[in-house]
């Protein structure tokens, strides 16, 4: 696997802490040798010294690096209390070994003093009595040293996705890392980290599944957070549809504190208090109206204030109304500032102030002192244009459209905001014109694009990404995050080497560029419509776009799935999950919307074939369910149930308000007695399938007999059984042909059916309008004789089948209708296709598509 790369430290005094990162290729290798540090030897991991008493989340990381040892091993890493051996030495600065190491002259940690989130690890000879050389992680804070960790076991080749999406981690019995000083800076954007949103039906009944909790404990949350730290981000707001993360679980705000997680709470979620802290209390609290109910609510506010003292929660503040929604009379207007506005722009200053009255108070310091966050999101971006603004020491969080396009970015004069700025960005969303949630619908390229613009803007204070369920949005999860971390790293020319990267650690550097590009793919047809937007009119049927975007689908499906099967066994649940699925199930739905769609065309035309459509529209739905319940029941063992419990097919409104997906729309036509079709010219000719025919006649004890499949298109036609002369044997076609033409050339395109009853060959006749009949003799030649059987008969059965050309004279016809006629004059002749051209016809190997056809005797 391939690690994200690090900086030496030895190029920082060139480059800026935030330039493109340099790829190290062979930091960590199974070879040892001179300039290299040893991790593994003969299966045995390396030793792991750290201070007891360091930061609770450096130490719980250490655990976990302890355990990577042995996901790559076979063996967990030893901690030890005391120098020995040639350990890893990990601390943050002012812990115990770091400050002897300092003090000794032999660790220089100049680069990290005053630094935010940043590491460096480093090499170090004789650094104890007793210890040759030693491997040194320090951090300038207990992130940066949990970084810093998690940075060695990705280099070592434990994906930060090797639980949440079961990447798998290659065994390893010797391992060395190149000696050096390195280090990834410190990260361009102050807190970055994850909105866990819109959770419900996956993520809840994933977390009942696995937990039996009907709400998100600690050590659910645990696992999401070691997530965030290893992908270096540091911020998260937790759930908050029916789940409330600090009433819910006491351990909750504990256990992030203590992993170095900084909690918030959502744009709607003033105070450090979740949603159904009162939403579950109303009939204690009353209303969520300040003006009515302020001493209610500013009591509310301040026991959220006071529970958060002791951690690193960043604090919402504002206020919006009840649930998520506008603040009453605030929507509706354009820029003009009306009454209401007025009320609601006074309301909010006073929110503010009192609300930094009681931060300082239950604080005991002035409010700047505790970092504060003031959303502008939905009606409130209104009320700031008009002129609202958040004191100055807040966080202004801007927010994109919901959909990846950001709304707003600050003017050069706005940057001045001391502050500083955020972006609130989504990958999922629960709203108009449809929720986004069932799967990754945003492209790299759209991300990349909106975020880099966002940086470039100064918004660099808060990123926080709205991640519904968190999967199956692995993928852009991990782009938003190594964006967050060095926006300047990608560029458009390099941007897809981030998907590579991607796939290279989760498959192997032999599949990276074919699983990235399919990546890449996948993500930018899901962006030209979501799952729930997708329907049968989404597309031009007539032009056949739809045929083509579904044919893509099916393409890249089947590109996706023949990797599948040649990967290593070890990363086939990765690639279920992070490729194949997202392209199976997406390209299943394209086939079965642009199956409608042909269903609802035939059936109008009173076609039959609208029932092979339908057919097709049930098959593809409930293959829809059989790839859902393959992904929540075998997937890593039934590892993710639930997961794709998700709706998206039976949308009539915005929301997921129904039971259940539903089978599309669908028509179907009773009357399936053969015959009666009647065609429509299409640019100078008509291509007609043989069982399309007006009318069949047959001779007494036979029958026109449809063969399915047979030939280059659709099937066959012949007169059964074949022992007789088919005498009085007839099809009809009925078709238009303009008045202005006098004269058509006939195609009959008939199976490669040898002489096998007359070796002078088997004839049919073709006539039109009941006018002289042409005789076709097709096979007189298919003979093995010198003459013929290299130069015509090899080449014709090779091709199967026989095209013969006869020109007629249009006749009268009646209502502007004319009758082409077949009869067949020996037995066994297969007929397959008619093309009936009068100059618009170019050969092709299918002989055209068959021109519109209606039924005509079907109501």
């Amino acid at each position: 696997m391939k690690p994200r790369p690090l900086i030496a430290l030895s190029l920082l005094l060139a480059l800026s802490i935030n330039a493109a990162a340099i790829d190290h290729k062979g930091i960590t290798s199974s070879q040892a040798g001179a300039g290299r540090f040893t991790l593994i030897e003969d299966g045995q991991p390396v030793r792991i010294l750290a201070d007891a008493d360091d930061d609770k989340g450096v130490l719980i990381a250490v655990a976990n690096l302890q355990q990577d040892f042995g996901r790559v091993s076979g063996r967990v890493a030893d901690l030890i209390s005391t120098p020995q051996g040639n350990p890893i030495i990990v601390g943050t600065l002012g812990s115990t070994y770091i400050k002897r190491l300092v003090a000794s002259g032999k660790l220089d940690v100049s680069e990290l003093q005053g630094k935010w989130e940043k590491y460096l690890i480093c090499f170090v000879e004789n650094p104890f009595e007793g210890v040759e050389e030693a491997l040194v992680i320090t951090g300038s804070d207990k992130r940066g040293t949990i970084y810093g960790i998690y940075e060695l076991s990705e280099q070592i080749g434990v994906s930060p996705w090797y639980d949440w999406a079961d990447v798998p981690v290659s065994h390893k019995s010797e391992l060395s890392i190149e000696k050096g000083v390195y280090t990834a800076g410190e990260p361009a954007v102050k807190y970055r980290g994850l909105f866990l949103n819109d959770e419900a039906p996956c993520l809840t009944g994933w977390v009942k599944y696995t937990y039996g909790t009907d709400y998100g404990d600690h050590n659910f949350y645990a696992r999401v957070f070691e997530l965030i730290l290893r992908l270096r981000g540091n911020f998260m707001w937790p759930a908050m549809w029916g789940w409330s993360f600090y009433a819910d679980d006491p351990l909750n705000s504990q256990t992030a504190n203590e992993m170095g997680i900084i909690m918030g709470t959502s744009h709607h979620e003033p105070m450090a208090r979740n949603h159904q802290e009162w939403a579950r209390n109303r009939d204690e609290y009353g209303v969520w109206d300040y003006n009515s109910n302020q001493k209610v609510i500013d009591k509310f506010f301040r026991e959220g204030i006071e529970r958060a003292q002791g951690t690193e929660d960043l604090i919402t503040i504002g206020m919006r109304g009840d649930g998520d929604t506008a603040l009453g009379g605030s929507e509706g207007h354009d820029d003009e500032l009306t009454p209401q506005d007025e009320q609601n722009i006074a309301l909010l200053k006073k929110v503010f102030r009192n609300q930094r009255r009681i931060i300082r108070q239950v604080s005991g310091k002035a409010p700047e002192k505790t970092q504060q966050v003031w959303a502008i999101y939905k009606e409130v971006q209104r009320y700031y244009d008009l002129g609202l603004r958040a004191p100055d020491d807040a966080i202004m969080l801007l927010s994109d459209d919901n959909w990846g396009d950001v709304k707003k970015l600050p003017n050069a004069e706005e940057r001045k905001h001391p502050g500083g700025w955020g972006m609130y960005y989504h990958v999922d969303y629960v709203g108009a014109p449809r929720n986004t949630k069932f799967t990754n619908v945003t492209p790299i390229q759209n991300l990349w694009e909106q975020l880099s613009l966002t940086y470039e803007y100064g918004v660099d204070k808060l990123w926080v990404l709205n991640v519904g369920d968190l999967k199956p949005m692995e993928y852009p999860i991990s782009l938003y995050m190594s964006m967050a971390w060095d926006p300047t790293r990608y560029t458009a020319d390099n941007l897809l080497d981030h998907a590579r990267e991607f796939c290279a650690e989760a498959f192997g550097e032999k599949e990276a560029d074919e699983a990235a590009r399919i990546l890449n793919l996948y993500s930018k047809y899901n962006g030209r419509v979501t799952p729930e937007m997708l329907d049968r009119s989404t597309y031009n049927l007539c032009t056949g776009e739809w045929k083509s975007v579904t044919d893509d689908y099916l393409r890249l499906e089947a590109e996706a799935l023949r990797q599948y099967l040649r990967i290593d066994e070890a990363a086939k649940d990765a690639y279920y999950q992070l490729i194949l699925f997202p392209v199976q199930s997406q390209a299943n739905l394209y086939d079965m919307y642009y199956s409608q769609a042909m269903n609802h065309k035939l059936f109008a035309e009173n076609n039959p074939d609208a029932n092979y459509w339908a057919d097709r529209v049930e098959a593809c739905f409930a293959r829809d369910a059989e790839l859902c319940k393959q992904y929540n029941t075998e997937l890593a063992g039934g590892k993710w149930n639930h997961f794709m419990d998700q709706k998206k097919i039976g949308y009539t409104s915005w929301n997921d308000n129904f039971p259940a997906d539903t089978l599309p729309e669908i028509y179907r036509i009773e009357d399936l007695s053969a015959g009666s079709y009647v065609f429509e010219p299409s640019c100078g000719y008509v291509a007609i399938e043989a069982e399309h025919y007006w009318t069949a006649e047959a001779p007494a004890g036979h029958e026109w007999k449809v063969i399915p499949y047979m030939g280059r298109t659709r099937s066959g036609l012949s007169v059964m059984p074949r022992i007789d002369e088919p005498d009085g044997a007839q099809l009809n076609y009925k078709l238009s042909i303009p008045e202005d033409v006098k004269e058509v050339t006939v195609h009959v395109i008939v199976k490669s059916t040898l002489p096998f009853k007359d070796a002078t060959g088997h004839c049919y006749t073709v006539s039109l309008d009941g006018g002289e009949a042409s005789e076709v003799n097709f096979n007189w030649d298919l003979t093995e004789d010198t003459r013929y059987v290299y130069s015509v008969m090899y080449p014709t059965v090779a091709r199967r089948v026989v095209e013969s050309c006869v020109t007629l004279p249009v006749g009268a016809g009646e209502d502007g209708k004319h009758i082409l006629s077949l009869s067949p004059l020996d037995p066994a002749i297969v007929f397959e296709k008619i093309v009936v051209d009068w100059g618009g016809y170019e050969a092709s190997y299918l002989f055209g598509e068959e021109s519109p056809s209606i039924r005509t005797n079907v109501q």
